[in-house]
């Protein structure tokens, strides 16, 4: 078979032998080059045609990425989380008992999230986890299993992308399609037909910052220019937030003022076809493509998010997605907003918010201490005679910070064992031994104005025929949060308020708004009690009640 020239393509070779990295520019006669693509194998399947097929679907880097390097925000890349869809539009389910499966269920849960995972020697070759961290495998008879604890061959999977974006997952070790529906799965297929094609559900909070792999910078709204431009060293501020909406099996990238990006780069106040993106998974990488075959990537010396000429992604068109950390002002007894403007020194000291008084919290998963970090990227520490300076650029014992939340307010402790406190000239000291009016400070996050919540048994939402919230949806509502004098008010797309009724049921209908109190008690999950006191939960029938007592796993939510 006439094989022809793609860049980044290559038949496999010792790992040995192979050298140098991705080149981001292109000539017009490469770009020409990847025009076209592979669809499912016609004939009989020769491991070396089903190898060939796999790295041709899949655009390989000549030198593969074995570690993933920290990028400039300290994030990690999220973990590839999805639900597989199949032909008859349910989702692969991985059951608790017996470990068994099926693909009966038809939206997507806990059962139904699966984690890609890369094999460490071999980039082409997949592992999927289930929800109990056991793996898909197949054996040379075509029977299906989700048992194994570890990496065994059985467990080893090809991906073969199609045109449309749905994937066939062909047993790496038999060369069999996996496939079927309801308590009917093998994986025994020869050939590539409507049943062994599984659309991609991402499971992920759908509000992350969205990071170049080429340019290692962030993309966000540009207003001036009417675009989203990709060269923030810093995901900073709400401009840097994004949302990937998913209608009809694609996705659409929603800006933090609600406009959507269109493929020539504008931004619309209404989806359509140009606004909607497959998502395709390159070497644990994004990649966006529009309606017309072609890839988002940045454009220009600004970073400019519009599709390109290429049809095949290479690295310029590859993206990370990454969890976008709460952004904050904070502001003490004084009334004055907490800033460096004046140096390196924490003071109190300013009537206005601008970057220099925002700070990003970045709370630590084991002990859910807290840093904060400036807009120039540099962490709070303690520095000598309790003093607070924004200089250190690693994390340190001296960077951490303990945040006991008191109703409106909330007190910092340093790594010194005192409280931080504001003195009478605004400058910050970690000096008390106790808590009191001086030792309070209230907290504003400044980069959510787009709410979207997901708690243990699935997103909030609007319920259908009442007044009331469900808070175990698969789909989502988006909601408005609005600041005012130390509390939060939520609220809907109609704009009606949430509030919680004599029956502690939080309900959406309120024409006034009511306070509710956030607390960003873990990395990524916050908790949000009422004005009773207590807080927000899910409770088993999937209702959202306001009568939670004490800070379980039922009142913490994704943000």
């Amino acid at each position: 078979m006439k094989q022809r020239r793609r860049r980044g393509c290559r038949a496999r070779e010792p790992r040995s032998s192979r050298e140098g990295d991705f080149r981001s520019s292109r000539t017009e006669k490469q770009v020409e080059e990847e025009e076209g693509g592979l669809s499912a194998p016609a004939g009989p399947i020769t491991r070396a045609a089903a190898l060939h097929a796999a790295l041709s679907q899949w655009t390989l880097i000549s030198a593969p990425w074995p570690h993933v390097t920290m990028p400039a925000n300290g994030n990690l890349p999220l973990k590839l989380q999805f639900g597989l869809i199949n032909h008859e539009g349910r989702y692969l389910t991985a059951e608790s008992f017996g470990f068994k499966m099926n693909a009966s269920a038809p939206s997507l849960k806990k059962k139904q999230v699966w984690t890609l995972e890369h094999d460490s020697q071999d980039s082409q070759v997949v592992y999927l986890r289930s929800h109990l961290g056991r793996y898909l495998a197949s054996d040379k008879d075509g029977k299906v299993s989700c048992e194994a604890e570890g990496h065994n061959s059985n467990c080893r999977f090809l991906i073969v992308a199609q045109s449309d974006g749905r994937w066939a997952l062909q047993s790496e070790p038999h060369l069999r399609f996996f496939g079927g529906s309801r308590d009917y799965l093998s994986c025994f297929a020869q050939f590539i037909s409507d049943a062994e094609l599984w659309a991609v559900h991402l499971a992920l909070h759908p509000q992350a910052n969205l990071h170049s792999v080429a340019r290692k910078r962030y993309a966000h709204l540009s207003i001036e220019d009417g675009e989203i431009a990709v060269d923030m060293n810093i995901p900073w501020g709400v401009a840097a937030l994004l949302t990937l909406v998913y209608m009809n099996g694609k996705y659409c990238l929603k800006s933090c003022d609600g406009q959507f990006l269109n493929n020539d780069g504008k931004l619309l106040m209404q989806s359509g076809r140009g606004t909607a993106y497959t998502l395709e998974f390159k070497c644990g990488k994004l990649a966006f493509k529009d309606c017309e075959g072609k890839y988002l990537s940045p454009m220009g010396p600004t970073g400019t998010l519009r599709s390109g000429r290429c049809s095949k992604p290479g690295k310029d068109e590859l993206f990370d997605l990454e969890e976008s950390h709460p952004q904050v002002v904070l502001t003490a007894a004084n009334g004055r907003f907490v800033s460096i403007r004046q140096g390196v020194s924490l003071s109190a000291n300013q009537e206005d918010e601008s970057d220099m008084e925002t700070f990003q919290m970045e709370i630590e998963k084991e002990t859910n201490k807290c840093t904060f970090r400036s807009s120039q990227g540099n962490y709070w520490t303690l520095v000598a005679h309790g003093g607070i300076q924004s200089t250190s650029s690693v994390v340190s014992a001296d960077t951490m910070f303990s945040v006991e939340w008191l109703g409106q307010k909330v007190a910092l402790k340093a790594s010194n064992g005192k409280y931080i406190c504001t003195k009478k000239n605004g400058q910050l000291l970690a000096v008390s031994d106790s808590v009191g009016e001086d030792e309070l400070l209230s907290i504003k996050m400044i980069n959510r104005p787009m709410l979207i919540l997901r708690g243990q048994n699935g997103f909030i939402c609007h319920h259908k025929n009442s007044n009331t919230l469900d808070a175990s949806r698969s789909i989502y509502d988006i909601f408005t949060l609005q600041h005012s004098n130390g509390a939060y008010q939520i609220k809907g797309a109609s704009g009606q308020y949430w509030y919680v009724n004599s029956s502690l049921v939080v309900c959406s209908d309120g024409e006034a708004p009511e306070d509710f109190f956030i607390e960003l008690v873990e990395r990524g999950r916050l908790a949000i009690r009422g004005k009773n006191g207590k807080y927000l939960r899910g409770d088993p029938g999937g209702l959202l009640k306001g009568d939670g007592l004490t800070l379980s796993s039922s009142v913490l939510w994704e943000y």
